[in-house]
């Protein structure tokens, strides 16, 4: 079976929302255009945007379970973002001159005993993935499914929030896949590390709340990674139904 890229997402503001893409155009060196663009600075953190630090400094999803819910979507053109949450009214603002309205709409999605969001920063270099190289996150629906299986009920591919899904694959094969060179469309990406995971695979991404052990089934096969952190080797555009070749 040809393995064929099936869903593109992006994460404007990272860990406060999700969106579908059905095409985008990849570039040397850099993440998926606008993913982690921003980030929800917390009490303690000192982040200013102006470079990449590690999502310690920022709130996010395996300390705040709620935030999982959120959807997203951005007008590129204005980049202003609307947020959508079952729990809330949809926010439109731009991220960058009114992040004092992001703060006041997320009141109550942070656990009390948890670090309270203050400010919204933008990237100024690159997207706040979680790894400290530009990253693009590809995700094998076989290892899904596998996963699925291990806990015995269907799960949302939201709770890895991954940006490329492809199917078509082995279980865990993007696991063989480091360091070598891997086609998608006119792209050609490099996964350079496994994808390790958190508490934030136990929320639910419909209701915001914490529902299954996904780290309890992952140390059933002696790790608790799900899928590849990859480089962007050539740029070019990617399409959803595309052909992903292993080079």
């Amino acid at each position: 079976m040809t393995r064929q890229l099936t869903a593109i997402w992006r994460f404007p503001i990272k860990s406060h929302g999700r969106e579908e893409l059905d095409a985008v155009t990849l570039t040397e060196g850099q993440t998926l255009p606008w993913d982690r663009h921003w980030a929800v600075a917390h009490e303690q953190s000192q982040a200013d945007g102006r470079e990449w630090v590690s999502c310690q400094h920022f709130s996010r999803g395996s300390k705040a379970p709620a935030l999982a819910a959120i959807t997203a979507r951005l007008d590129e053109a204005t980049e202003q973002v609307t947020l959508s949450h079952p729990d809330r009214d949809d926010l439109t603002f731009h991220p960058d001159t009114e992040g004092d309205r992001l703060i006041d709409w997320g009141q109550g999605f942070i656990p009390e005993n948890r670090a309270q969001s203050v400010r919204v920063v933008r990237g100024q270099q690159r997207g706040f993935t979680d790894s400290d190289f530009p990253s693009i996150t590809l995700c094998n629906l076989s290892s899904h499914r596998a996963v699925e299986q291990r806990v015995g009920h269907p799960l949302s591919i939201h709770r890895w929030r991954g940006n490329l899904w492809f199917d078509g694959g082995a279980p865990w094969e993007e696991f063989d896949w480091i360091d070598r060179e891997i086609r998608i469309g006119e792209a050609v990406l490099i996964p350079r590390e496994r994808t390790d995971r958190c508490l934030a695979t136990h929320n639910n991404p419909d209701t915001g709340q914490r529902d299954t052990n996904v780290l309890g089934a992952l140390d059933s096969w002696d790790h608790r990674d799900f899928s590849v952190r990859a480089e962007v080797l050539r740029g070019g555009r990617i399409t959803t139904g595309d052909s992903i070749e292993v080079l």
